[in-house]
């Protein structure tokens, strides 16, 4: 499926807005478990995104087998891959663990050629995820795969969400194809994640400490909720349906770009050149999945 320039400027607004999830959860991650910061933000999520359904007026799937399927949703993009990465980051490092989450696109790839038959596996992508991966490994630093293989385990936790987040861009599809509309998607899967992962919670034990939040935890946690779980859903989704499952996923090269530039521009943090590298090949990735440049280049050489 080729983008249009909107799909580009969502994908590049809900990069940053998970970009951004990197800077919220720092200010709450030391009051609340990493279980418990998921589930409030998809508690609220959920909150905030029935309003918008209720005050649109947008009709609810009425049939039992569409819910279940967004109970698999809700587990195969949120409580899975949410679970194995706050596991998986206990064992290896946070810029080894975004290298292994920027491998979705890669899952991504093989699921289409398997599972999607209206998106074409092409050269040009197969070379854009391939120049994409490359520039996230340049731009978090290549020392930062000195510890591939040292904690397997961990590290293998973290390569199954971004395989659950590729399976989950798949199976969303079929939302839109029924015809409903992003926004009820939205608010389906985030709600079946939290019927799931507030008992989760509870009997778990990791419910302490939610009365000693601060006033800067609860600001974070409305963030990750309102913004980087409600408004990123509600994008996620029309991109699903108007871009495709495989450029879709591309957002997860987008995303250290956008936490480096806010790092940047909000903690007043050095952009090193190993980052600008790694930036500028993700862009000849992005141009790579577009394609058009390349289409242009082919025209101009054709005989007139």
């Amino acid at each position: 499926m080729t983008m249009r320039g909107t799909d580009w400027l969502l994908l590049a607004v809900l990069a940053f807005i998970w970009g951004g999830s990197f800077f919220l959860n720092e200010l709450v991650v030391d009051q609340l478990p990493a279980l418990t910061i998921s589930m409030f933000r998809v508690l609220l999520a959920a909150a905030i995104l029935w309003v918008v359904v209720l005050v649109s007026g947008l009709r609810l799937p009425s049939k039992p087998k569409v819910w279940a399927q967004y109970l698999v949703m809700g587990l195969i993009n949120n409580v899975i891959p949410f679970s194995l990465i706050v596991w998986g980051q206990g064992g290896t490092t946070s810029s080894l663990a975004s290298i292994l989450n920027a491998t979705t696109p890669i899952f991504m790839v093989i699921i289409a050629a398997l599972w999607l038959h209206d998106e074409k596996v092409t050269r040009e992508k197969l070379a854009a995820v391939g120049v994409g991966f490359v520039g996230v490994v340049i731009m978090l630093g290549p020392a930062a795969l000195g510890d591939l293989g040292g904690s397997l385990l961990p590290q293998l936790a973290v390569l199954g969400a971004a395989a659950a987040y590729a399976v989950a861009g798949a199976y969303g599809k079929r939302f839109a194809a029924m015809g409903i509309q992003p926004a009820v998607s939205a608010a389906a899967q985030v709600t079946m994640s939290t019927l799931i992962l507030v008992p989760a919670v509870f009997l778990s034990g990791r419910a302490e400490g939610i009365a000693e939040v601060t006033t800067v935890g609860w600001f974070s946690l409305l963030g990750l909720g309102a913004i980087c779980t409600a408004l990123a859903y509600l994008i996620y989704f029309r991109l699903l349906a108007t871009a495709g499952a495989t450029n879709l996923m591309v957002v997860t090269f987008m995303i250290p770009v956008s936490a480096i530039l806010l790092g940047v521009g909000v903690l007043g943090e050095v952009l090193r050149p190993q980052e600008i590298a790694g930036m500028l090949t993700i862009f000849v990735a992005l141009l790579l999945i577009d394609g058009r440049v390349l289409r242009i280049g082919r025209e101009k050489k054709q005989p007139s």
